[in-house]
């Protein structure tokens, strides 16, 4: 599993128009599922992302975690995030086919919300905007 994560001041995702998810301070987390990911690994991915240090305490210093700072999540898959690109145009069989992927990431928000977070999302496999006031800006690329 992959999983961009950018500390945000606030992000929001549109389907169709209407905000389908939204969140203030917190991470907005683009989420990829490969082919062999598994429910452990999207637990994984889940502790690493919530205990993430990258808030800043009261000397300025990335320090302080999403529990510290009262964050939240939205999560937004993101199939892309495991495209070939040997070439100019991307192919995405390198993804999980929607059987496998949608659960894991129901899993990953289920885990994150299991530790105390509240949790936003996109909806799987649809057209959406995503929108965010990306704070840092700070992004971090985390896979297992």
């Amino acid at each position: 599993m992959r999983a961009v994560v950018t500390r945000v001041k606030n992000a929001r995702v549109e389907i169709e128009g209407k905000v389908n998810g939204a969140i203030d301070q917190g991470f907005l987390v683009l989420l990829g599922v490969g082919p062999e990911d598994t429910g452990a690994q999207a637990d994984k991915l889940a502790d690493k992302v919530c205990g993430l240090r990258v808030f800043d305490d009261e000397n300025g210093k990335m320090n302080l975690n999403l529990a510290a700072v009262g964050g939240a999540l939205l999560v937004v898959s993101q199939f892309t995030l495991y495209a070939d690109t040997s070439s100019r145009r991307p192919g995405f069989s390198h993804a999980a086919k929607p059987d496998l992927a949608i659960p894991l990431y129901e899993r990953f928000m289920a885990a994150c919300r299991d530790k105390g977070f509240r949790v936003e999302h996109g909806e799987f496999g649809a057209e959406m905007q995503v929108f965010s006031q990306n704070d840092g800006p700070i992004t971090i690329l985390l896979e297992v």
